[in-house]
């Protein structure tokens, strides 16, 4: 017979035994991940409740705090100000920029918390490491936010597996979206190595650790090539102004900030997400004006201080023989990711959707409808978000560890094959693992 638990807890002190209220939750950095993860915890109060946030901007804490209830005290400007009031929660979910990653999560973890950590894990291998041994050294479970491994489109390829028999190669793309990159990778905050981390970490950790998740094999060996392609000074249009706003070409430019984020204030859709970061969630003309004429994402993407590369190539060999090799580009429109599993009795075709499995020896074709489409972060990830929060908080609430599939172990691995392709494309080499 399982008992209650009524005080703040972690889940190793009750597996297998729920609690008898809702999880208590604790939100450091309520930007476009803290808030959308929290958004998405509101959705079921009777399990999960935040109770505290910490934001240094005021004009975010404070909509964030009256939007989820949380009392003044613990509305706060800097992390370290929940810490030095001991433990007032059950977990903590942590979406800070990635830099800011370890010094709250090790922090976190000594008091007791269970976390779940938006991915990258840290910016370095170094850092990414010393967080999964404030785990283990803590006994604190942290959970990555891999959304990819929660979808119903990745339980549905790795259950059709079998049918193609042994995975032999992976052909992948990631198709990030031009005026997604421009956004975020030329005019937002992971334009720069120095002050975010590399562009195959922040944007596509989640696609290496996919791969490693489905072929199911650790990598053994890896190679990359890839740069900083056209978002640079020298193919500046002539006409070019420094600021969208008041450039002639702003009507005709492919990476018009006044298109993009007006856009998306008048027509929705996905651009409205990104209007939303710019504007730090005021969704009005005269917000976003001021915001393409002071702010860093009115700025001409041909005369930014960005260095994060547009295009790269990582080729993988697994424990075994199985390779995959795996695209990441600016250079397309935003849509899902698209795979090729070839394996000795079929091939499987996946577009974050609809998989397609072809066996060899019958000669047809077996159509999957996963029925979400959308997997960029505006869309939710074709339904990764809402399952990762579902996941956490179940897991949290009814005492069950299982349900995370994303734990900091396996995490640390994936982004360990991130830094060894990273570190073959700047050094032209091939790395083993």
């Amino acid at each position: 017979m399982t008992t209650a638990v009524h005080t703040h807890t972690s889940l190793r002190d009750h597996v297998g035994a729920p609690l008898d209220r809702p999880v208590t939750l604790a939100v450091v950095g309520a930007g476009a991940r803290g808030a959308a993860y929290a958004e998405l915890a509101a959705q079921w109060p009777e399990r999960v409740r935040v109770v505290a946030v910490a934001e240094p901007r005021d004009a975010v804490r404070e909509p964030f705090a009256s939007r989820h209830g949380v009392p003044g005290e613990n509305a706060v400007a800097d992390w370290r100000e929940l810490t030095a009031r001991g433990r007032i929660a059950d977990a903590v979910l942590i979406a800070t920029l990635d830099a800011d990653h370890l010094a709250p999560t090790a922090a976190f973890a000594e008091q007791g918390y269970d976390i779940l950590l938006e991915k990258p894990i840290a910016p370095g291998e170094a850092e990414s490491v010393a967080i999964g041994e404030a785990a283990a050294r803590t006994g604190a479970m942290v959970a990555v936010c891999h959304v990819m491994r929660y979808t119903h489109y990745t339980r549905k390829v790795k259950e059709l597996l079998p049918e193609i028999g042994e995975v032999v190669s992976v052909e992948h793309l990631e198709p990030i979206g031009a005026y997604h990159f421009a956004h975020s990778f030329v005019r937002g905050n992971w334009r720069r190595t120095d002050e975010s981390s590399c562009t195959l970490l922040a944007k596509s950790c989640h696609d290496i650790d996919w791969l490693g998740h489905v072929i199911g094999r650790p990598v053994v060996r890896a190679s990359s090539f890839g740069g900083l392609f056209h978002f640079r000074p020298e193919n500046r249009p002539a006409l070019a102004t420094d600021r969208c706003l008041d450039c002639p070409l702003q009507d005709s430019c492919a990476y018009s900030a006044t298109t993009l984020y007006r856009d998306g204030l008048r027509h929705g859709g996905t651009k409205r997400y990104f209007t939303r970061v710019m504007t730090a969630g005021t969704l009005t003309e005269e917000a976003v004006t001021e915001a393409l004429a002071e702010g860093s994402y009115g700025r001409c993407v041909y005369a930014c201080d960005n260095d994060a590369v547009d295009h790269q190539v990582v080729n993988l060999e697994y424990e075994g023989g199985a390779t995959a090799s795996f695209t990441m580009t600016a250079f397309t429109p935003l849509e899902n990711r698209h795979t090729k599993i070839f394996g000795t009795r079929g091939q499987l075709t996946g577009d974050g959707r609809h998989i397609r499995v072809y066996d060899f020896r019958t000669e047809r074709t077996t159509v999957v409808d996963t029925s979400l489409d959308g997997s960029s972060a505006a869309e939710g990830h074709a339904g990764g978000d809402e399952n990762l929060i579902r996941s956490f908080v179940d897991a949290l609430h009814q005492g069950r560890p299982e349900l995370i599939r994303s734990g900091i172990g396996e995490s640390v691995d994936s982004h360990r094959v991130v830094f060894a392709a990273e570190h073959a494309r700047r050094t032209g080499t091939v790395v083993t693992l």
